[in-house]
């Protein structure tokens, strides 16, 4: 794997956009082993933050009409952040982007996937840092501009258990001190907004800041400059370093600070 395979995903899409390539194209948009579901679907295991609300799914109606069909539909209800979501720049950035403002541009575009899984292997507390991004760097080169960083830290693989993804179980304001898991070091964050040209940021926990923060100095540093994340986002193990292609569609609240997210990864065959 390298960059070989995200300039391979580039080229497909550019050949598509240029006229050239389509049946190519086309072979691999409809080949099902290309794609990576990304997202946990939402139930009433979802993991949320302890203070927030859950998702509830109620039913309307279900089952067959006098008039000789089936029907069924549901109301639902959810905070924002929760389940594999967005985190719109206004969530910690007044004045920046809302949920329905963030373009498509961040949204959609060349993944690469930073694996600290090791480092994060009996550490909860890890911090993602700079020499992560470096190492990252010398093995694969430089984070292409408008590049989606994602971070997999292995976390997804204790989905949905709270006591392991979240280091607690339970709920309301005293559970969030109790909170343990692994995010990115504000230093790393500052190094990707001032040195980089990213898109947006992904991680396979329940926020872009470690569980022990108090201060989201990493949400602030980023969403500042309207880099927008996405939280607990599930399959990174499924995803390679390089080479992907991430399309990350959320809810389209209209003011908004954050929603749903259906994210999914193209990854070109060999």
């Amino acid at each position: 794997m390298g960059m070989n395979r995200l300039a391979l995903v580039m080229g497909t899409v550019a050949a598509l956009a240029c006229g050239e390539g389509r049946d190519r194209v086309a072979e691999l948009f409809a080949n099902p082993d290309a794609w990576v579901d990304l997202s946990h679907s939402y139930n009433a295991a979802t993991i949320y933050w302890p203070t927030a609300e859950r998702f509830t799914l109620d039913t309307v109606a279900a089952g067959m009409t006098p008039g000789g069909y089936y029907y069924v539909a549901y109301n639902f209800s959810s905070a924002e952040h929760g389940g594999t979501h967005l985190d719109a720049p206004a969530h910690f950035a007044e004045g920046r982007h809302t949920t329905d403002q963030v373009p498509l541009s961040r949204l959609i575009g060349a993944a690469v996937v930073v694996d600290v899984s090791a480092q994060t292997a009996g550490n909860p507390d890890y911090l993602i840092s700079v020499a992560d991004l470096e190492a990252f760097e010398a093995a694969h080169g430089p984070i292409p501009d408008g590049a989606i960083v994602l971070f997999r830290t292995g976390w997804g693989t204790y989905w949905p258990d709270p006591v392991r993804y979240l280091g607690t179980d339970r709920r309301g304001p005293d559970a969030v001190p109790l909170l343990h898991f692994p995010g990115i070091d504000s230093s790393a964050a500052r190094w990707l907004a001032d040195e980089r040209s990213i898109s947006a940021v992904g991680i396979d926990t329940p926020s872009i800041d470690y569980g022990q923060s108090t201060t989201f100095d990493t949400h602030r540093i980023l969403y500042a400059e309207n880099i927008p994340g996405f939280e607990n986002v599930a399959n990174l193990d499924r995803v390679p370093d390089t080479g992907a292609y991430v399309i990350a569609l959320p809810m389209k609240i209209e003011g908004g600070s954050g929603g749903p997210l259906r994210i999914v990864a193209l990854v070109p065959q060999r």
